[in-house]
């Protein structure tokens, strides 16, 4: 089956994402892909901790995610993908991994980011990584909760001023 469901949640692995997505997908393991964090034990610590009990947990760069995926190495399992950016999902793409759709969770506010709907924030660099996802054909959705509406993304980036 390999890859059911990519989001792009800042905050990785939280409350949202380990008890009410991953239950409601039937992940069998949970992928963090963030070239940052596989250069920190203690944030791999912290990701490990949070994974919930019986899910299977991979934290890997882009590079080794996008070989092990294009490999098959997923194929009988449920993977949930979680990445906090969408540029993550860009060079997973520019390695040959496909990916229908994508959903936007939770970007946070900070001194660089225009703010467009109660959880999603983005930067100028988030905004080119989502026209370049929008320009591979991959549909963008924005449902912060399995049981809230999914929403079109590309329509609410539209509100984006550069």
């Amino acid at each position: 089956m390999g890859i059911i469901a990519v989001r792009i949640d800042e905050r990785l692995i939280h409350g949202q994402v380990a008890n009410l997505w991953t239950t409601k997908l039937q992940a069998s393991r949970i992928m963090v892909v963030d070239n940052e964090i596989i250069k920190s034990d203690i944030q791999k610590t912290a990701l490990k901790l949070a994974k919930p009990a019986g899910v299977n947990l991979s934290i890997l760069g882009t590079k080794k995610s996008s070989a092990n995926i294009l490999a098959g190495k997923y194929d009988s399992q449920k993977v949930f993908l979680v990445v906090k950016k969408p540029g993550t999902l860009v060079d997973m793409v520019n390695e040959g991994v496909k990916f229908d759709t994508i959903n936007v969770g939770n970007m946070s506010q900070k001194d660089t980011t225009q703010h467009l709907t109660q959880s999603i924030n983005v930067t100028d660099d988030d905004y080119d990584a989502f026209h370049k996802l929008f320009d591979a054909g991959i549909k963008v959705t924005a449902q912060m909760v399995p049981s809230d509406p999914i929403k079109d993304f590309e329509g609410i980036l539209k509100d984006y001023k550069k």
